[in-house]
């Protein structure tokens, strides 16, 4: 018997195991320049340099020197 997402079995135990996930296909082309990768980029390029910045104020060094 099965009601609303969750399953029941013979002795009316409830067995909320049973339910099969919703699958997702996404069949759009997912390479080159997309917005998520990008913004991942320039975030980790922001820690970056602002890492950087920190290194150099702490030591008194550049990242070079």
């Amino acid at each position: 018997m099965t009601t609303s997402g969750y399953t029941t079995e013979e002795g009316g135990r409830l067995n909320n195991f049973a339910v099969e996930p919703k699958v997702y296909v996404d069949d759009s082309q997912q390479f080159g320049f997309n917005e998520y990768p990008e913004k991942l980029n320039g975030r980790l390029a922001m820690l970056g340099f602002a890492s950087a910045v920190l290194f150099e104020a702490a030591t008194g060094h550049g990242i070079v020197t």
